[in-house]
């Protein structure tokens, strides 16, 4: 299992940034109005500001932990970890009881009226979709794997080699080699799976 941890860290991140960014242009709530006018879709990047920039982070984070050395792993999965607890305590009032400040946007562009009052009269019932769900899950497994990403770190095959120098790569090329490692190898017309080097 430890031999994969890299791979698991990184597509996890990558899976989840991914969904992230999907999210934040699917509908997130639904806005039935007082006057019997036509619902109104909000979709996740108007509901939570944070969700479309934190995604895009926790992608760039997925491909940096690709190549990353051992101080970097720890770092990235502190930040994934911290992304993590921000994105779920800024969901899950969106699951659960959304605000009506997180209609406001959509309300303010269709009447042109803003302010608490104005949220009032127009907004009957705020609804959410299934997104906010499907998200929090998403950000769920980011704080596991950031969480596996700390605790197996220090026991992850050495990656990045084609930028260290010959000698340190010839140093830890004694454990065996991940996918990413394997990746590198081929790159450098190497075969991964020639023993006999």
């Amino acid at each position: 299992m430890i031999r994969r941890a890299r791979m698991f860290g990184v597509l996890a991140f990558l899976l989840v940034g991914a969904i992230g960014i999907i999210s934040s242009t699917q509908t997130w709530l639904v806005v039935n109005r007082t006057d019997g006018g036509e619902p109104l879709s909000v979709a996740g990047a108007d509901a939570m500001a944070l969700l479309a920039p934190l995604s895009l982070a926790v992608l760039a984070l997925g491909a940096a932990l690709s190549i990353a050395g051992r101080v970097l792993r720890y770092v990235f999965g502190a930040f994934g970890a911290a992304g993590a607890i921000v994105l779920i305590g800024n969901t899950v009032p969106l699951a659960v009881d959304p605000p009506l400040a997180a209609a406001s946007g959509a309300v303010a562009e269709v009447t042109g009226l803003t302010g608490d009052d104005a949220l009032h009269e127009v907004i009957a019932t705020l609804t959410p979709t299934a997104w906010p769900t499907v998200s929090l899950v998403a950000w769920a497994l980011l704080l596991l794997a950031s969480a596996f990403i700390l605790l197996t770190a220090h026991r992850w095959s050495a990656g990045g080699r084609r930028y260290r120098s010959t000698a340190d790569a010839q140093h830890h090329d004694e454990g065996p080699l991940d996918a990413v490692d394997s990746w590198d190898e081929l790159s450098h017309g190497a075969d991964p799976t020639d023993t006999a080097r």
